[in-house]
């Protein structure tokens, strides 16, 4: 039984680009320098930007999204889950409510506007619908995020791994689960936040991809849709050119248009 719990966090981690890092809850400070070149676009977007990970997702995996952000004039930060999102999930939602307020005190913002990654959506959409979190957030974008479960934590029980091997998020992202019953009922959307939700047809990790996207009026956006020829599986929607053409729309409310050629 050690063997196949000790080859599931193998499993994981390696779909999530797992390497050795340090965990990202030190107090924040800003590390995008001004400059002349990016000011409009800060001007025009003053909210921080909070990159927030996934399952097994260490911060240095951001960094391609990251880099992207700041280089288009945002103040990015990546937020990397307590025990790389292991544990339980309204836990992790409690210590990222913290990191949202020394982001906030650091930088001097009201808002700040989220990209969450696969589980980190589901961290992000606890804290705003749970813990109060509607009022600091002026943007959600979710990226691949199990929102209504995944099979792909189902099946680990039908692998004879027992119920996710005892990671405690694996069993929350399955489908029909306590915790995303909870989270799922009723609205959605609370509060003011525009939400959107990016998803594709490729992802390997959230099946029926379906079930990356939510309800009550967000922008519900499947890659493929607009550029059918595009290939982009789950950790692609943070290294993919066309996914952040969509990101960057979203931070700027701006129309769905996908750049179906971008690197």
């Amino acid at each position: 039984m050690l063997l196949r719990k000790t080859a599931l966090v193998l499993a994981l981690a390696t779909a999530a680009l797992l390497a050795s890092a340090a965990t990202a809850t030190a107090a924040p400070t800003d590390p995008t320098p001004a400059t002349p070149a990016t000011a409009a676009v800060v001007a025009a977007a003053a909210n921080p930007v909070i990159v927030v990970g996934g399952l097994s997702g260490v911060a240095v995996a951001y960094e391609p999204i990251a880099a992207r952000l700041r280089a288009d004039g945002y103040r990015t930060f990546i937020y990397q889950l307590p025990g790389l999102g292991l544990g339980d999930i309204p836990t992790s939602a409690r210590a990222f409510a913290s990191y949202v307020a020394q982001v906030r005190a650091s930088t001097g913002a009201a808002t700040v506007d989220l990209v969450a990654h696969s589980e980190g959506g589901l961290v992000s959409r606890y804290y705003l619908k749970r813990l109060g979190g509607t009022a600091s957030i002026g943007r959600y974008v979710s990226l691949g995020t199990p929102q209504y479960g995944t099979y792909v934590a189902n099946i680990v029980a039908f692998l004879g791994l027992g119920s996710c091997a005892g990671v405690v998020a694996c069993q929350q992202m399955t489908i029909g689960s306590a915790f995303l019953a909870d989270l799922n009922a009723g609205d959605d959307t609370p509060g003011a936040v525009r939400y959107t939700t990016i998803r594709t047809l490729q992802d390997e990790l959230v099946r029926p991809t379906g079930n990356a996207a939510v309800n009550d009026g967000a922008t519900n956006v499947l890659v493929q849709a607009y550029c059918p020829l595009r290939v982009v599986g789950h950790l692609g929607l943070v290294l993919d050119g066309t996914a952040y053409t969509i990101v960057r729309g979203a931070l700027v409310d701006g129309p769905v248009r996908p750049n179906c050629l971008a690197l």
